[in-house]
This record gives structure tokens, sequence and C-alpha cells, in this order.
């Protein structure tokens, strides 16, 4: 909990998100959750940071209840809530919603916890919450880290932290490079093979699987200096490309989209 506390405290999530980098992870959020909402759909944002996403949501017309951790960011959440919004925000763990209802949400968005769990028990537990709470029929956002990612970008090209000593601390194998994560390095890394075991216990129906950033994270110096004309350009390139296996494990996040199935 301090790590997570100390990292969001000194971190600007919210404007992150609205550098060029950080617009091609929301953007392609948003045209995945575009997708799946219908007329009056209410929808549940678990683990919603600042509240970018709930907050537009809110503002297109949707009834969207959002469950934070840290009280820093639910501060800023209400902060930033405008006049109109059909937005509601509480404190709370995704691993317990014990205070929303079974069958109640027609989307459900977990955009952040399972980068902060670092076990399959507690993702599992997120899980399985979530699919409690979501309609049946209903469409679930899952967002992972992904570890081949993040050891190109903050490993070889941003050298934010070393990658032998990495390997001589036993969180990096030496010989597949399959990470290992534990709550001081605060994000919790994964692949693919890893989110389909996760998933294989539970009654859905896999929609997409894509890479939310893909390039962008190891591009963003590159995306800043692009002319409108052009990013608008490689948006359609990303957007072509995201979905696309021999391209998903570059990316920095990753985006699980499930149905959960009607009970039979």
């Amino acid at each position: 909990m301090q790590h997570l506390t100390d990292f969001y405290t000194a971190r600007n999530e919210h404007a992150r998100l609205l550098t060029r980098h950080g617009q091609v992870e929301y953007l392609t959020t948003m045209r995945y959750i575009d997708r799946y909402l219908t007329a009056g759909a209410r929808v549940l944002e678990i683990g919603a940071g600042t509240g970018r996403y709930s907050h537009a949501l809110a503002q297109q017309g949707y009834s969207v209840a959002a469950v934070e951790l840290l009280q820093h960011n639910i501060d800023f959440f209400i902060a930033h809530t405008q006049p109109g919004e059909q937005v509601t925000v509480h404190q709370g763990d995704a691993r317990d919603l014990s205070a929303f209802g079974d069958d109640t949400y027609d989307i459900t968005l977990i955009l952040g916890p399972l980068y902060h769990l670092y076990t399959m028990q507690g993702k599992c537990q997120v899980i399985r919450e979530a699919l409690r709470v979501t309609r049946p029929g209903g469409v679930i956002f899952a967002a992972y880290c992904i570890s081949d990612g993040a050891i190109l970008n903050a490993g070889f090209v941003r050298n934010r932290f070393d990658l032998a000593e990495y390997i001589e601390r036993g969180l990096i194998d030496p010989v597949t490079f399959q990470a290992t994560s534990s709550p001081t390095e605060v994000f919790d890394v994964v692949r693919r093979e890893y989110i389909n075991e996760l998933m294989a216990a539970f009654p859905v129906q896999r929609l997409h699987y894509l890479a939310t950033d893909l390039l962008a994270e190891h591009l963003r110096e590159v995306l800043a200096e692009m002319d409108e004309e052009t990013f608008a350009l490689y948006l359609r390139y990303h957007f072509a490309i995201c979905e696309r296996p021999d391209m998903v494990g570059f990316t920095n996040h990753t985006l699980d989209i499930f149905r959960k199935q009607a009970p039979t």
C-alpha cells in the first residue's frame, strides 16, 4: 500500500494519458469501450485512479460508479468532476466489491488493479468480483502490464533499471527473460500465457486481446515531434495492428476484453 501511495502521489497519472504516447493508450482503450456501450449502459470502473475514463464516460451521458483504493487519487477524481456527470467514486479494494450487487453493470473496467497484485490468487479474486457484479452478457475490460515491453523500454531503451542486476536478483530469468515482480517494483509484469492460464477457470468468452500502447512507449520522442496529420496516420496504423498476435508482445500494456457468459 505504501509503495503505491508513494508512487501515485509523486506521479501525475492524469497528465500521462495526455501525452502523445499516453493518448495512444487512452484512445485505443476508449475505442474498444465504445464498441460495447449501449444506450443506458451502466459502467463500473474498478481502480479508477484519477478518473480519466470514468469522467469521459460520464460526460457522454453514461451512469458510472468508480472504485479507487488511494485517497490521493480520489481527491483528484472529486476535484475534477464536472456538473451534470452521473458519476460516483467509492474508496475500496478491487478484491472486495461487497458494496456492489450481483449482475448490476453492463460494462466493467479493470484498468489498473491487476498491475499491482503479485499472485495468481489475488488477480483471480479481482476477476471473480468483476464477473459477479457484471450482468450476464456484460463485457469486462482487464488491463495488464507486459514483461517484454517493460524489459525493452525500461531496461534497454531508457535504462530505468539495471537488467544484469535484475537477473542476479532473480527477478528476470537469464534464459527465457521471464520477469517476476514484488511490491517494491510497484508493477507486476506478465506474459500472455499467464493471462490465458488465469482466465481458463472463468466462464467467459474472449472478444479481443490487444496492445493498447504497442510501440508508443518505445517511440515516445518520435510521437511527440509528429504534426497532427502524421500522428493521425500513426493512430490509423496502430489501430490496424494492435490485435495482431505477432505484434502484441512488444507493448507495455494489454487489454483483455471478455463477455460474461449466461448461466446454463
